[in-house]
């Protein structure tokens, strides 16, 4: 007879009691902690995983073939730069994202083209229909004879479909709806959850099958489930937008074969995700001429320069305490950014509302930022305009120094492509004597040499 025993486990990082408890000792989350009842399997654990998976040898080191396998492209150029190229073989990406942003109709349309490519595809949905997903399909243009479609919860007639149909790539939509019979928990528990993706993953290293796992998330934004998910695959995805933008911004939080916090941009058109290819000129292609509190800051994300209009509101606060209120860069960096003005510019910011924006709805935690950010909430304050044929780059301290930045050649190209003429950056990296044609170099050693050379 199989035991079953009663456990807890935190629904927030997967630690377990044998008793409740209203606080997580691992994760300090309150209230996270949820009873289930685990039975040991009997006659062998894992039969259907045993059937597809081969025990290996050791090998020596010197011995094994390092990866030469290349990428594989999806033909969505957005979904490939963040991918590092593509997909592949035998590798594991995890895709989270809110409901409704368009995690699977990405998805389906990755699928789409890799069945292209003579590859047979098997889409697993275990929260929509069959008639559902067709629906998608046609609306999608979606017509390939080597997609197959199953909606299956069960983990181990997965497994078994899976050794029936012996697929190239496996897409889950969504991880959280599969269970395991062998576990008595409800689907969406982390053991759940941990005991599914471990088996997929496990299948899919042994027999060089790409998994595409779609991800519910928690009201904070993470990926619901414990965080050792994240560390069980090879690439992480998180799908980003801002409520009322249509623009959805997919980046790399993790990926072992390309760079990280890479991003692509879509927008969601009524016939599905579309790419952005030049995201750069779509968020400044509003901007107005001459606007006081509007400066152009150029970022990095990843490998791909961005230039972002940033946008300062101050105005005077009838308030005791003044608001501070900042949408795309972190808070505590733009009252850093307010401090510095106040106390070594010398401009009194007290009983100032400062409102700070980065137009577009995207975030960024770039410290390039730092000089365009300063600069807009000057531009407000003394209700001056700025060129609009300038960008600014470059990290700001907390006495007044611009610190170079890395990788200023790319930021510059983007730049002179988007007709910018000159370009406020630090002295450090002007010492590299980078030209690039049509930018004309503003180097900068502090933010007070910055505002003697602009006001």
């Amino acid at each position: 007879m199989a035991k079953s025993r009663t456990i807890y486990s935190c629904q927030n990082c997967g630690a377990q009691s044998p008793k409740w408890m209203g606080k997580c000792p691992d994760c300090n989350q309150w209230n996270s902690y949820i009873e289930e009842t685990y039975t040991k399997p009997s006659g062998g654990s894992r039969p259907a995983l045993a059937n597809l998976v081969a025990a290996t040898s050791p090998q020596l080191l010197h011995e094994i073939d390092s990866l030469k396998a290349a990428h594989i492209p999806t033909n969505i150029a957005e979904l490939d730069r963040v991918l590092g190229g593509g997909f592949i073989p035998g590798s594991a990406i995890l895709i989270g994202g809110d409901p409704g942003i368009g995690k699977s109709t990405l998805l389906l349309h990755a699928l789409k083209n890799i069945a292209q490519l003579n590859k047979k595809v098997l889409y697993v949905s275990g929260e929509e229909s069959a008639a559902q997903i067709k629906t998608r399909a046609d609306r999608l243009g979606v017509q390939e004879k080597t997609l197959w479609v199953a909606t299956e919860n069960n983990l181990e007639n997965l497994l078994e479909t899976i050794r029936q149909i012996k697929p190239d790539i496996i897409a889950i939509d969504s991880v959280q709806t599969i269970y395991s019979q062998n576990l008595s928990s409800a689907p969406g528990t982390v053991s759940q959850v941990r005991e599914s993706c471990g088996q997929l993953i496990t299948v899919a290293k042994a027999t060089d099958t790409t998994l595409f796992l779609v991800g519910h998330v928690t009201k904070e934004g993470a990926i619901a489930g414990p965080k050792v998910l994240e560390h069980m695959v090879d690439c992480v995805l998180y799908f980003e937008t801002d409520q009322g933008h249509s623009f959805r911004i997919i980046r790399a939080i993790k990926n072992r074969f390309g760079a990280t916090n890479e991003i692509g941009v879509f927008e969601m058109t009524g016939s599905g995700l579309k790419e952005v290819l030049n995201p750069s000129h779509l968020f400044l292609s509003e901007r107005g001429q001459n606007a006081i509190g509007s400066v152009v800051a150029a970022s990095l994300e990843g490998t791909r320069p961005l230039l972002l209009e940033i946008q300062a509101l101050v105005t005077h606060s009838p308030l005791g305490n003044p608001r501070r209120t900042a949408i795309g860069i972190d808070n505590s960096r733009m009252a850093l950014l307010v401090a510095v003005l106040e106390k070594i510019v010398g401009i009194s910011l007290f009983d100032q509302d400062i409102f700070v924006n980065i137009v577009g709805g995207l975030k960024s935690a770039e410290p390039s930022l730092d000089l365009g950010v300063l600069l807009a909430i000057y531009s407000s304050f003394r209700n001056l305009s700025l060129d609009p044929k300038t960008i600014f780059i470059g990290e700001v301290g907390l006495t007044g120094e611009i610190r170079a930045v890395s990788l200023i050649e790319p930021r510059l190209k983007e730049a002179a492509k988007l007709g910018f003429t000159k370009a406020m950056m630090p002295q450090g990296n002007a010492k590299t004597k980078i030209k690039i044609e049509g930018i004309e170099s503003i180097p900068v050693k502090t933010i007070q040499e910055s505002l003697q050379i602009l006001f």
